[in-house]
């Protein structure tokens, strides 16, 4: 059986794999994208029922293609953004091909590119672009207890409150993810417990301007390394509910008991980290930090913007920031649920080709791997701190594109050459 054969293939239909497929289109690249599931399918079963996205209807796109029926500053459910990408892979009539899963990558000996083992047989390809994104493995961290009596899943399992067996759920990751469902829950009634860890903590708007918008002018989207030691700081944002601050303290005050990292757990009780207040503070100074460089951004450029005094409103400590709990005894709180948003690990196991460094991290300048024909498309910080959002994904996938099309330029000359 002959085998099937395409000058490059892109892994993942999500919005990296979507992008990537308009810019290589626009050059005239042949190419094909496998999904293993449906398009964007883990903004459809990989996420809770409620979740919207974190930036506005305006920003959180492609230049291409406006959100139908949402307004600039509305937050999109999850469902539409879903719905938003497989419209987009349509208008540009994308070559995905759904229901492969890719098995192996290995390259070929003696002529060019690579084998790819799928689901549906080998296809050859000269290059692969990888677009897989960031979320892959839900990791629960090694100090999960062994309780059959504790119903346990990570945020990626988490769909609703109903979905928890009755009685108080603990939290633990205070990002995005974490404050979203502990709020969801506090506001249905549950007694929540919130493991807050260290965390940036933007405003949700500030003088009429959403974060996204400061972060832009400010330039921050386009930092293209981390500050050292802040590498694994999560962000505490959130569209819910229209858009608005993550402030712990107010959640404090609604309710939610906060306690510190989650440290270990000794039989029936779990302990907690001496650094609530050190989290919190930090968190407060990542605020007024932004503060101050956008009101000194609106003074240098002369923009006249309303002054928002509240922004810089800390509530009073509640009594579980001045008295934090060091240890907790699960039965007698009445926990009997645990949500570890405890973030993601990369898979790349199936790709089998010398493009990871000696921790198993890809190696690559702005997506260009270091194996030559594998390409990166969608990971946190591939070309700036913007790479792993929707518009972010988008100009990476520009600038893979490109530097595909200058390599088949190459072999194009090549090969008339050899006429």
């Amino acid at each position: 059986m002959a085998v099937e054969k395409i000058d490059t293939l892109v892994v993942g239909a999500g919005q990296a794999g979507v992008a990537t497929s308009e810019h290589l289109g626009a050059l005239g690249i042949p190419h094909l994208v496998l999904e293993r599931s449906r398009i964007a399918e883990r903004w459809r079963s990989e996420r809770w029922d409620s979740l919207v996205a974190n930036g506005p209807a305006w920003h959180d796109r492609f230049p291409g293609m406006e959100f139908e029926d949402f307004g600039p500053d509305e937050f999109v459910p999850k469902e539409k953004v879903a719905d938003y990408f497989e419209a987009y892979a349509r208008k540009i009539n994308a070559p995905i091909r759904c229901g492969v899963n890719v098995t192996s990558v290995t390259r070929q000996t003696g002529k060019p590119g690579f084998l790819v083992e799928t689901s549906q047989g080998p296809i050859e390809a000269e290059r692969v672009v990888v677009a897989t994104g960031p979320f892959q493995n839900p990791q629960i961290p090694a100090i999960a207890p062994k309780d059959d009596r504790l119903y346990q899943i990570h945020s990626t399992a988490y769909r609703n409150p109903a979905q928890l067996p009755e009685g108080a759920v603990m939290v633990v990751g205070a990002g995005s993810s974490g404050v979203q469902i502990a709020d969801e829950l506090n506001r249905a009634g549950r007694k929540v417990y919130l493991s807050v860890g260290a965390h940036g903590r933007p405003p949700r708007a500030y003088r009429g301007r959403d974060f996204v918008w400061w972060l832009g002018v400010l330039g921050l989207w386009d930092l293209e390394t981390m500050t050292p030691g802040q590498e694994h700081i999560t962000i505490a944002v959130s569209g819910a509910y229209g858009g608005r601050n993550i402030d712990f303290r107010a959640l404090a005050h609604a309710g939610i008991t906060l306690v510190g990292v989650t440290d270990r757990f000794d039989g029936a009780k779990v302990r907690f980290r001496d650094d609530l207040a050190r989290n919190i503070a930090a968190g407060d100074s990542n605020l007024m930090d932004l503060l101050d460089a956008a009101d000194a951004w609106a003074t240098r450029n002369g923009i006249d913007l309303p002054p928002d005094p509240q922004a810089r409103h800390i509530p009073p400590d509640p009594d579980c920031l001045t008295n934090p709990l060091t240890e907790l005894d699960l039965a007698a709180a009445g926990v009997t649920s645990i949500i570890w948003a405890t973030g993601f690990a990369q898979d790349f196991g199936w790709l089998k080709v010398d493009a990871f460094d000696d921790k198993g991290k890809p190696r690559h300048q702005r997506g260009v791997s270091s194996e030559p024909g594998i390409y990166f498309v969608g990971l946190p910080w591939l070309s700036r701190r913007g790479s792993a959002f929707i518009w972010g994904v988008w100009h990476d996938a520009k600038h893979i594109a490109g530097h595909i099309a200058t390599q088949r330029s190459y072999l194009h000359y090549h090969a008339q050459q050899q006429r």
